[in-house]
């Protein structure tokens, strides 16, 4: 009897107990109401920053006059546009006397080149039909294939077959002298290309130091240290280094260039001398 009575009272306690927990539920939920708010805050703040993000894409990509005008002139910006901006921009007076370095220094390389170019000639068949010459004994028709023949080689010959009655050492020494000469025609402006090499960087240092000082002027005009105030100083400073170096890069590339062709111009003429000092000993071993 008394378990029957317990079990009843607990029923009716859990019976009455479960609606009162049905309804505290939604008090607790209360309760963390503000950490829930904010969680939906935070999350509403995110889909709000791609909303915003996706938004101004789609602008940029849809409205012409924003996403076209900041894209075309970077696009149609060539490599004359910048350089000419730069150029204004490191001070037109240094930036000139770059600019006029360069121009000088490609003139005289242009002016070497060209005069190499003509000079190289097939220095091979040029001594075997002197060779045949000799070997039939047509001096003259050798001389006259040296006159004919442009570039230093045929210069050489030439100045040799002028003694062929001579001895062999005076032959020697006359192509030697000769040859210097040529060489030293091959070189003629050289100097001044290197000249140009060396003024072009050093321009450059030039307008670093004077743009320093720009710089310290007007931070000591200002009283302060902006960066706004030594910028134009130090982008004076700046380009005109940059553009002193690439000046000096480009000449030194052609100036190589002509020393490798006055190289091979040196050689030929050797062993075109050796050539022909052994054709005209052989023509004079014979009695002629």
């Amino acid at each position: 009897m008394k378990k029957n009575i317990l079990s009843l009272v607990m029923a009716l306690t859990l019976a009455w107990s479960a609606p009162a927990c049905m309804m505290a539920q939604p008090e607790s939920v209360n309760v963390s109401d503000p950490l829930n708010s904010d969680i939906d805050e935070i999350a509403a703040d995110m889909m709000s920053d791609d909303e915003i993000a996706r938004a101004m894409k789609d602008s940029l990509a849809n409205d012409p006059l924003t996403a076209d005008d900041m894209v075309a002139p970077m696009e149609d910006e060539g490599v004359y546009q910048v350089l000419k901006r730069k150029f204004i921009e490191g001070n037109a007076g240094f930036m000139s006397l770059v600019a006029l370095a360069l121009v000088l220094g490609l003139a005289f390389c242009i002016e070497r080149i060209i005069y190499l170019t003509l000079s190289e000639i097939n220095t091979r068949r040029l001594m075997q039909d002197i060779d045949r010459k000799i070997s039939e004994g047509d001096i003259e028709g050798a001389k006259d294939i040296c006159r004919d023949t442009r570039g230093p080689v045929a210069s050489i010959c030439y100045q040799g077959l002028m003694r062929a009655d001579e001895t062999l050492d005076n032959i020697e020494h006359s192509i030697a002298s000769y040859g210097a000469v040529q060489a030293a025609n091959l070189e003629k402006g050289c100097s001044w290309i290197t000249l140009f090499i060396a003024i072009a960087p050093s321009l450059g240092f030039l307008g670093t130091v004077i743009g320093m000082v720009m710089a310290f002027d007007q931070i000591q005009n200002a009283g302060d240290i902006n960066p706004t105030i030594v910028a134009s100083g130090m982008k004076v400073a700046l380009i005109t280094t940059i553009f002193g170096i690439i000046v000096a890069l480009i000449l030194q590339m052609f100036y190589n260039y002509i020393l490798n062709k006055i190289e091979r111009l040196t050689v030929q003429m050797e062993e075109s001398a050796v050539t022909l000092i052994d054709a005209l000993a052989k023509y004079k071993s014979h009695g002629r």
